[in-house]
């Protein structure tokens, strides 16, 4: 079943480990669809076998040749990243015996067994389980025939089953078909050609190891902040507020969420959220009305911890704590010559601070801004 984040997910978060987002992340993103397209390449090679000498003293000659049909892919319903891979495969045979010539038609079925593996940096890599002659299912379709052909059928039967599995497993291990089934996530994410396309060895590391390194090549700073930063360019308005004596004073605040600049804090202990330090630059133009109008630039700093979660069914959400008063820097700049007015403004300071981190607090709020659908990532990136 391919998971969707629900409302109620995002709302109210399911917290899992990191071997946990691993297996769930391949087991979304390897689907019999992307298997049937990594193994699609094998459709229509052709297939020649022989000719070989066959019977007493080599009396008999066989040759077959044919083309490999359309794979079906199914999930092995007992393990969800293995696959069971059938490939039909027609042979047109022809027979000598002594002089004499008989053309028959086999019909072939290839089983190939496909399991999706991870692997460094941060690979999932289909790997095919070699093809043996168990694996080659050979049905002549033959009406009756004389007892001297009958007495070959046995030996072509076994002949072929072993060089069709030797041709499959060439065929598999053709680079351009191998490539079709390395897709490495990181790559795929961020729009590059891979340089592991052509690898033939891989290193393999389990689910906990795969979703760490996600987090860690995945979840980048950069990446954070293209989330949070969907917040730069909210407005923010307050005003116009009653302040000083019986409210003398009219103070009106206009201005806007800044682009936020984020940091990483680096990987901590082994198993531990990601986190990041965010810094959200608010400017505010203020007009305080006393009298006349005096206008003021207030430039405020807002520093928040971010922490990247995995989260059910498949996705990654950015916690961010509502910021505290006591931490946010803001610097008044007066336009116009009646500087002493600022003076006065402890108290408006305060206030349009208390005003701007209940906006933030509310933009931060709504988990939408904040969560990452990685199910949906996988599926507009492939």
């Amino acid at each position: 079943m391919r998971a969707k984040v629900t409302e109620e997910a995002r709302q109210s978060p399911m917290w899992i480990e990191y071997a946990d987002f691993g297996e769930r992340f391949v087991t979304y993103a390897v689907t019999e669809q992307r298997i049937a397209t990594a193994v699609a390449g094998m459709t229509g090679r052709g297939v020649q076998i022989g000719p070989f000498s066959l019977g007493p003293a080599g009396l008999a000659g066989f040759v077959a040749e044919g083309t490999l049909g359309t794979p079906v892919v199914t999930r092995n319903p007992g393990d969800a990243l293995a696959f069971e891979v059938r490939i039909p495969l027609t042979l047109a045979v022809k027979l000598t015996l002594g002089g004499r010539k008989l053309r028959l038609a086999a019909v072939v079925e290839i089983g190939l067994t496909l399991h999706a593996r991870t692997a460094e940096p941060l690979l999932v890599v289909i790997d095919v389980a070699p093809v043996t002659a168990k694996d080659v299912s050979f049905t002549l379709r033959a009406e009756a025939i004389d007892t001297a052909w009958e007495m070959l059928l046995d030996p072509i039967a076994g002949l072929v089953q072993r060089e069709v599995a030797n041709r499959v497993n060439a065929i598999v291990g053709d680079p351009k078909v191998r490539s079709a089934r390395v897709f490495d996530i990181e790559a795929i994410l961020d729009g590059y050609r891979s340089p592991h396309r052509n690898d033939s060895v891989f290193e393999w590391i389990d689910f906990r190891e795969f979703g760490l390194r996600f987090f860690t090549r995945i979840v980048t700073a950069d990446r954070v902040r293209e989330v949070v930063g969907q917040m730069a360019g909210s407005q923010i308005a307050i005003g116009p507020l009653a302040e000083g004596p019986r409210g003398a004073a009219k103070v009106t605040v206009r201005g806007a969420i800044e682009e936020p600049v984020v940091t990483d804090r680096g990987m901590g202990a082994a198993g531990a959220p990601r986190v990041f330090d965010m810094v959200l630059p608010v400017g505010l133009d203020i007009t305080v009305d006393v009298l006349k109008a005096n206008h003021y630039r207030a430039d405020l700093r807002i520093p928040l911890v971010l922490t990247a979660r995995a989260a059910e069914p498949l996705q990654i959400v950015i916690e961010v704590p509502p910021p505290a008063l006591e931490d946010i820097s803001l610097e008044f700049t007066a336009k116009g010559l009646r500087a002493a007015t600022l003076a006065k403004l402890a108290g408006i300071r305060r206030q349009v601070m208390a005003q701007v981190v209940a906006v933030v607090s509310t933009e931060l709020a709504d988990p939408t801004g904040r969560t990452i659908d990685v199910g949906a990532a996988i599926d507009g990136a492939t």
